[in-house]
């Protein structure tokens, strides 16, 4: 699993390193064999038909709804049903609960591969990345004097409340307990990471980082911890962390590397111990899709140079090309967007 993560990294930090993060660029400049397919085309066969299921992570709400939006209307006899969870809560409901999707979203593309490989899903392509941020809105408690720098002197102040995801059912939830560690190691304070963790108990965990907004706007809670992308998405005010503590550098991976959490796993009884890595998310068609023409063409839309256009005026910033270890089992038209990352060992 180590050595997947290892090059599926590698790839995206070769990909990030050719183009700035928020920059796309179309992935037939870099396969220049692709098939070229007009701004205004149908992706699929024209006759697409029936519901197309999408469970999906949180934070993927509003891109994902831009892409359904956009593929609808170049396919009206589609209709899209999404269905929001944590990553690893999405997971789950096919792994565990036995319901079926036609597609699946992870924010963070491990999920994939470690609760659904091999017995729901053969393969997993890498399309966008992200990073943590504290968000605030103007109401927040020191709101006019938090910065990249003080963050944690101002979260840690009697009276500042701040929110979370369940690391137990969301990414956002473990890697913030990451940003904790990395915060730790960084900045050189023992019992940086315990302080924060422990700072007003369970009290404001939620099931993934989305729940936590409506606690922000209403001024329960005075910050929380959250995707770049959800933050922009959202209009509120956040501070940037270093780069060295936010999981967003993907040449930075080997320091992220020397933090890790513990979270339940893929059986009863087990724990997985999650290793920091480059945000990375993942998207897979499961095996037992129902409506796989339709789900192979959302994923083409998705991944495609128009898929990333909108996933970058969303806020989430795509990798072009995708990266995807099993390029060679993927649907044939998704492969012309993708190029390989490091076979799964």
């Amino acid at each position: 699993m180590a050595y997947r993560i290892i090059l599926f990294i590698g790839l995206v930090a070769i990909v990030a390193a050719a183009a700035s993060v928020l920059t796309f660029r179309p992935a037939r400049e870099h396969n220049p064999n692709a098939r070229q397919i007009p701004e205004s085309a149908s992706y699929g066969v024209p006759e697409l038909e029936g519901d197309l299921v999408i469970f999906h992570a949180g934070s993927l709400s509003v891109p994902f709804a831009e892409i359904s939006k956009r593929f609808m209307e170049k396919n009206p006899k589609v209709k899209v049903l999404a269905e929001a969870a944590g990553s690893r809560d999405t997971a789950r409901k096919v792994s565990d609960l036995g319901r079926m999707c036609d597609v699946l979203g992870s924010a963070d593309a491990e999920t994939i591969y470690e609760l659904l490989m091999p017995g729901h899903a053969s393969w997993c392509i890498g399309f966008a990345r992200n990073e943590l941020v504290v968000a605030y809105t103007g109401k927040s408690k020191s709101a006019g004097e938090i910065t990249k720098d003080n963050w944690k002197e101002i979260l840690l102040k009697p009276g500042i409340r701040f929110g979370r995801a369940d690391p137990g059912r969301d990414p956002c939830g473990y890697r913030t307990l990451m940003v904790f560690r990395l915060a730790e190691l960084h900045y050189g304070i023992p019992g940086l990471a315990t302080k924060l963790e422990e700072k007003d108990g369970k009290r404001f965990i939620r099931p993934k980082e989305t729940d936590l907004l409506a606690l922000l706007e209403s001024g329960e809670i005075d910050y929380l911890f959250i995707y770049l992308s959800v933050a922009v998405q959202h209009n509120l005010k956040y501070a940037v962390l270093p780069s060295e503590i936010n999981l967003g550098e993907p040449s930075l991976a080997g320091d992220y590397s020397k933090v890790s959490v513990s979270v339940k796993g893929a059986n009863p009884g087990e724990t997985s111990q999650l290793v920091a890595a480059p945000i990375v998310y993942g998207v897979t068609i499961p095996s037992g899709a129902e409506n796989r023409p339709a789900a192979e063409a959302w994923v083409e839309l998705l991944i495609s140079p128009e898929g990333a256009e909108i996933l970058e005026k969303c806020g989430q910033p795509p990798i072009t090309p995708a990266v995807c270890p099993e390029l060679e089992i993927i649907p044939q038209p998704l492969r012309e967007f993708c190029v390989k990352a490091g076979a799964k060992k």
